[in-house]
Order: C-alpha cells, then structure tokens, then sequence
C-alpha cells in the first residue's frame, strides 16, 4: 500500500484535472474517467488495480446514495412515485428476465439461473451516471425527478434479485414462495429499519450538545450505519440507506442549524467528489485482471457477448418507457395519475437511452465467489464479469456521449415549469421582503424607533418592495456589487497583515460572509 502511495496521489490528482476538463468539454465525467483508466492500465509498469467488492458495497456504495438521497426532492418523488416504483422494481427485474433468456438460448452453458444472475447485474442503471450525465445537459424537471428517483431504487431490487439468483446457481434448487417471503423482509425490513435508525440519529442531533463539527460526523456516520445493521438482519441496506437518507433530509432544518446545513453540504459535495472519481476510475484500471480472467473464452466472441446484452439492456429500456407511457394513458381512466396528457414519443426514448451501467454492476459481479460449496469453480464467472465490464463500458461511451446530442435534437419541453427561474426567484424575494416587513410592523412596530438597526433593516425590506432596478439592470448590478465585495476582502486581508495582535479568526468569519453574500448573488444570476 505505501509503496505505491504516490502512484494513487497521481490518481487523485489526475481524477481532478479530468472532471475540470470534463466540465470545460461539457462532457460527462465519468465517461472520461473510464477511458483514462483504461489508457492508464496498458502502461507497463503501473501497480494492478484490484476492485474489492466488499470495499464497494460498504465503503462507496452507502455514503453514495445518502447523498443522492438528500439531493433528491421528496415533493418529486412522491409526485412521479408509480413510474419510480414500475422503472426501480418492475423494470428491473422484466430487464434481468430478458437478459436470462438472451443468455440461455444463446451463450453456450449459461444456465437459466445464471443468466438471471448476469441479469441482476447489469439490470441497474447507475444513479452516479445519470446524476452526471444531467448536469451537463437540460431536461426537464419531471425527467430527471423520474430519472433521480429510479436510480436510488433501482440498486436495491437488482441487487435483491442477484442474491436469489446466486443461491439457485450455487445450488440448483429455487424455492419461489420462499425467496418472495425473503423478498418483501428485504424490502419492509430495509426501509423499516433504515427509517428508525434515522429517527434515531434525528433524535441525537436534537438532545446531544453538538455544533456543525460534531453534525458533520454524525451525518458521515449515519449512511454506514443503516447499511451494516439492516444487512447484519438480512434485510436491504440499500433501500435502508434510501429511506433513511430521504427522512434526515425531509426533516433537516428540524434538527440541524443554518451553520451545519452549509458546511454539511459542502464537506458532502466534496466527499461524494472524491468518491465518484475514484469508482469511475477504479473501473477503468480493472481492465487488465477482467481479460486475464477470461483464460479459455476467446475475447472477440466475448466482446460480441458483452454488445449483445448490451443492446437487449438498451431495447428493454426503450419498451418500457413506451410500455409506461402506454399503462398511464389506460389508468389515466380509473385513477388520478400524475399528469394525464401524452408526454410524446420523445420522452419514453430520453428515458431508454439513459441508462448507463456503472459502480453497482461491476461490484456485484465481482462479489460473485471463485469457487461453489464443493471446490468446484464458479460456472461462467470469468465471462461474467467481462460482460459487465462491456455493458459498463459501452452504456457510458455510447449513450453517455451520444445523450447530448439527441437532447438537442429532439428537444424536450417542461410542461411544468413555464416560467424562468429568474421570474420565480424575484417573486420569492419579493415576497419574503413583504412578509418581513408585515413581521416587523405588526409584532415589532413599537422597537423601530428604538432600534436603529432594525429601522435600516426595515427600510431595506421597504425599498426592495419598491424598486426595480435590480431587475431591469440585473447584470450591471451583479457586477458592481461583485466588485465591492471584492474590495471589502481586500480590506479584511490586508488588515489581518497589518494587525498583528488581530484574532486571523475574526477576520476569516467576515471573509466567509462575504463569500455567502457573492455565492447568494451567484446562486440568482
């Protein structure tokens, strides 16, 4: 491990420089991410990569989706709930049944059972894939709400069908009312017991002495937690870490003050950074022990199985988002459903070309043992993995890159956000300013005289009421008063030099307001 220490600080450093190109390219990170570590496995001489799946499953996997589970709006989710539901559970496993049958009728010595196995593998989208791939093109809301909301799911039910497909390829027997009985204690279990260990840990925010440090690590504690002791009862720590993630962020500003929200936020953006970096990368380096693996298979006939699947992953997404489409337009005549008007042929095939495979998959295969109960070699592992590594590679590559393009293409309109965002934030502005000034005079009206200060708070709740200026010269506003802060930093700097005995604390406290004030007025422009 330290000999080869600077060797993975070249890597962080290298993942860095990577997603600021990616951002400049206005490519999608991890696609670039793979590619490199592709490139970088063929050099002679560089240290193997080997992918622990325990390493995945516990160390990436839970901090991963807590975050993305506090990203994701619960108002979207529950609106949007039977698409996210049919895609994350009914999607998948339709998508691991074709890819089984694909595997049985056509590659050699692929059982039934192992190609449900192959299937719960690659069935997933990847919730870090699509989250990236969405930040660089736009959708509209309702799409990626479906999108954000499948993928948090969609790991669980995957990961849930390969543990009963592994069982019947192990052992040749599948018991059916048995593994149903196992699944719904997964599936209640997991968001049962995530959920109260999340009241729990609500509940030692709220009594224990803590201040933005100690909520930091609690929050850091919290998704590994929920995983490990709902895993230890057999039940799901995927959906526990989902249930338990989307309860602390629906209940947050109940538990957590203004301080710890922000620097929460922050020290999790940066962690979850890091992490998709390494994962994506990770992948790429992997290359060399997945080929060697393969021993006797010849690598073109396995390559052709790796595009095949990939095209039967690729054709099942696309049936069902028509298939959906279809469903709501019936049930639109029984029951209240989302949105009754027909979204177009556009929508359901964004929907299908988005499901690029990731972490999750090639975790899973990897997880699979070298050998059965007996000393046997497991049947069909080596291909296996290399399939997932295929599916990865091409949903990235291909759909990754080609997404943007088909976006702009067939450009897709937001049926429900007509207005701008910049329209909606004046109006909340403006509003807020209304309701503190109706605050004030109502409950405060006799202190206005005897509080300066709150008299000039007052009088600017008032004149922003009034003025219009800042609308109709937004941009030159901006820029001014970017440029006031700047000189107010400068100030500060240069004070803390020449004032020796001046606490550097104090002054690094105005330097973090005035960053707040130029990251609020970029957050409106």
């Amino acid at each position: 491990m330290l000999e080869n220490f600077a060797f993975y600080l070249f890597l962080v450093l290298l993942i860095t420089m990577l997603i600021m190109l990616a951002k400049k390219i206005q490519v999608a990170y991890p696609v670039l991410l793979v590619v490199a570590g592709l490139l970088i496995s063929f050099i002679p001489g560089v240290p193997p990569i080997k992918i622990e799946p325990e390493l995945i499953f516990i160390i990436f996997l839970p901090p991963l989706l807590y975050e993305a589970a506090w990203s994701t709006s619960w108002k979207e989710l529950w609106r949007w709930r039977r698409i996210i539901f049919s895609f994350a559970f009914v999607v998948v496993f339709f998508t691991a049944l074709s890819v089984a049958i694909f595997a049985n009728y056509f590659i050699p010595g692929f059982s039934l059972a192992l190609g449900f196995l192959l299937g719960g593998i690659v069935s997933p989208p990847d919730a870090v894939s699509a989250g990236a791939i969405l930040k660089f093109v736009k959708v509209p809301k309702r799409l990626a709400s479906i999108l954000e909301g499948e993928s948090l799911l969609n790991d669980a039910s995957s990961l849930i069908i390969f543990r009963f497909a592994m069982i019947a390829a192990a052992t040749g027997q599948f018991v059916w009312y048995e593994a149903a009985g196992n699944f719904v204690w997964m599936c209640v279990g997991g968001v049962g017991i995530g959920i109260s260990m999340a009241y729990i840990f609500l509940k030692m925010h709220k009594i224990l002495p803590t201040d933005p440090n100690t909520d930091i690590l609690l929050t850091f504690i919290a998704p590994f937690s929920m995983y490990l002791v709902t895993e230890e009862f057999h039940a799901s720590g995927v959906l526990a870490v989902v249930s338990g993630g989307l309860f602390l962020s629906y209940r947050s500003h109940d538990f957590l003050s203004s301080a710890s929200r922000i620097r929460t936020v922050t020290v999790w953006e940066s962690f979850c950074f890091l992490l998709n970096g390494i994962v994506f990368m990770l992948i790429g380096l992997d290359l060399p022990e997945i080929v060697n693996g393969l021993g006797d298979t010849d690598i073109y006939t396995a390559i052709g199985y790796g595009l095949a699947v990939t095209a039967v992953l690729i054709i099942v997404r696309i049936l069902a988002g028509y298939a959906a489409v279809i469903t709501t337009l019936i049930m639109r005549n029984f029951i209240t459903v989302a949105d009754a008007q027909s979204p177009g042929w556009k929508t359901p095939m964004i929907i299908g070309w988005t499901g690029m495979r990731g972490v999750v998959s090639l975790a899973a295969a990897l997880s699979i043992p070298l050998t059965l109960a007996d000393g046997t070699p497991f049947p069909q592992r080596n291909l296996i993995l290399f399939i997932t590594f295929v599916t990865i590679l091409l949903t990235l590559l291909v759909q990754g890159l080609t997404l943007p393009f088909l976006l702009k293409k067939f450009p897709l309109v937001d049926r429900d956000f007509v207005r701008t965002e910049k329209e909606i934030d004046y109006e909340i502005q403006n509003k807020l300013a209304q309701v503190a000034v109706d605050k004030i005079r109502q409950d405060y009206a006799d202190k206005i005289d005897s509080f300066p200060t709150l008299k000039d708070q007052l009088q600017k709740y008032e004149n922003q009421l009034m003025s219009s200026e800042i609308i109709i010269n937004y941009a030159e506003y901006r820029k001014i008063y970017i440029d006031i802060l700047e000189t107010q930093r400068i100030w500060l700097i240069n004070k803390n030099r020449e004032e020796l005995l001046l606490d550097e604390e104090i002054i690094r406290k105005h330097l973090r307001l005035l960053d707040l004030q130029e990251e609020r007025m970029n957050m409106k422009s």
